[in-house]
């Protein structure tokens, strides 16, 4: 493996993970720059553009609940500047509309990566689901405070996560 095909697989990583960070934190910004404008999603019951996704999504997200998603088991298989992409996901959801009842999701991300002018992003997605759990949860009915502590940071859409107040401490770009 040469250092380029490493690099390739560095920027699809870490585009994966901003992708679970724009989900996780309803954040617009770090979602758009996962995929390209014509790209496709095939997610649950959404199937069209990315950018629709993108849209659906975040009315959603904006209303509240609580989301954490992971990836791993990325598999990458290069051909120039394309790759087909193969990350295993867990999702814990609770909506705000039902903050008591979780959803535990697993499955795999199955994308299309391209590589254009010098970056990787979503040309095509399909998501698979091969586990999907629900439980009520009835603890979760609590205040933050009273489930974490009074001092312990919680997560929070951006801006108002702590990740966005860490990234405002960094400099700027010299």
């Amino acid at each position: 493996m040469n250092l380029q095909e490493l690099l390739d697989r560095e920027a699809i990583r870490e585009c994966l993970h901003r992708y679970c960070r724009g989900i996780d934190r309803a954040d617009e910004a770090a979602l758009r720059s996962c995929y390209w404008d014509d790209a496709a999603d095939c997610h649950g019951a959404y199937n069209g553009s990315a950018t629709g996704f993108i849209a659906q999504a975040l009315a959603k997200l904006r209303r509240g609940g609580r989301r954490v998603h992971q990836v791993s088991n990325v598999l990458i298989e290069l051909q120039g500047a394309v790759a087909a992409v193969e990350s295993s996901f867990l999702a814990l959801q609770a909506a705000p509309d039902a903050p008591t009842r979780t959803t535990f999701l697993c499955g795999r991300y199955v994308d299309r990566f391209e590589r254009r002018d010098g970056e990787w992003r979503v040309a095509a997605r399909t998501v698979v689901y091969d586990w999907i759990e629900e439980r009520e949860r009835p603890e979760l009915a609590l205040d933050d405070a009273a489930l974490f502590g009074p001092r312990q940071p919680v997560g929070r859409q951006a801006p108002h996560d702590a990740v966005y107040a860490l990234l405002r401490t960094l400099p700027g770009p010299s």
